[in-house]
């Protein structure tokens, strides 16, 4: 019964509730969260070799590159990851998708810090003219002559992978997220008992072309700790870093309270084909 409420209300991209549902369980509160856009503008489709020097250059064979307008790409300095390059591509519906890429040597969470500073809008932008000319570990700066009027100008192109994501989290005990706090206060108005908790998060992604799409269920249940045992099931997602990078996606709508919002986060470790067409 609630795999399939989360099938249904996620368009099958969550197959499985995210924590198991025992007749120890006595009270279970569910979100769930589902979207499927396109971009105002899809990107192109190139050989993988625009990588440059990555493994996932000789592994895939087509990546996505941005058009010439419409997507927002920039090198920037943050707090935590130094200073990384940003793609962000918007649908029709208001959502941004923001990609940050720091240098390998930059510790994973430092980059998703990043990533959600990029989405926010409150990273530093660094000018074209400030960084030295030729390959860097990030990107390549050219110079050329411009007959489009007189002056500095500066454009940036984004080159990344396809990609899909799958992962599991769980949440009960992680500062800040505020699971803690709400069990505590469910549990107050039970009656008194061995009460534990579970919190968990199943998420997925699609990255591609075309658009974007996405899924979350987030669950917390409050069940009896006796008798529990070692019934529970712990999922670890594994990141396998071959050049990787962040992914947060906000909500982008001066009519909505929900602006700014992120709604989905991610860390780009499997990149996939771009679809020819």
């Amino acid at each position: 019964m609630a795999d399939a409420w989360a099938r249904d209300r996620t368009k099958g991209m969550i197959e499985a509730f995210p924590i198991r549902i025992t007749p120890l369980v006595v009270l279970v509160l569910a979100s769930a969260l589902a979207t499927k856009v396109s971009w105002q503008r899809p990107f192109e489709v190139v050989p993988a070799v625009a990588l440059g020097d990555s493994p996932w250059a000789t592994a895939l064979q087509r990546v996505l590159r941005s058009p010439e307008s419409g997507h927002d790409c920039y090198i920037a300095q943050t707090d935590r990851a130094g200073r990384v390059a940003v793609h962000t591509a918007r649908d029709e519906l208001g959502l941004a998708v923001t990609s940050v890429i720091a240098a390998t040597e930059v510790a994973t969470a430092d980059v998703l810090a990043a990533a959600h500073e990029a989405a926010a809008g409150t990273t530093a932008r660094t000018s074209l003219f400030d960084l030295p000319l030729g390959d860097a570990p990030l990107w390549t700066i050219a110079e050329a002559p411009s007959h489009l009027g007189g002056g500095r100008q500066e454009d940036c192109v984004a080159v990344l992978p396809a990609w899909s994501a799958r992962c599991d989290h769980e949440l009960a005990g992680v500062a800040g997220l505020g699971f803690d706090e709400a069990a505590g206060a469910l549990i107050a108005l039970l009656p008194k008992g061995d009460w534990d908790y579970d919190a968990r998060q199943s998420a997925y992604a699609r990255y591609s072309r075309e658009g974007f799409e996405a899924a979350a269920v987030t669950t917390l249940g409050v069940r009896l700790a006796a008798a529990f045992g070692g019934d529970g099931v712990k999922r670890t997602a594994t990141l396998r870093f071959g050049h990787p990078y962040a992914v947060v996606a906000t909500v982008e709508s001066d009519e909505s309270p929900w602006d700014g919002l992120p709604v989905f986060s991610a860390w780009v470790a499997e990149p996939e084909n771009a679809d020819a067409d």
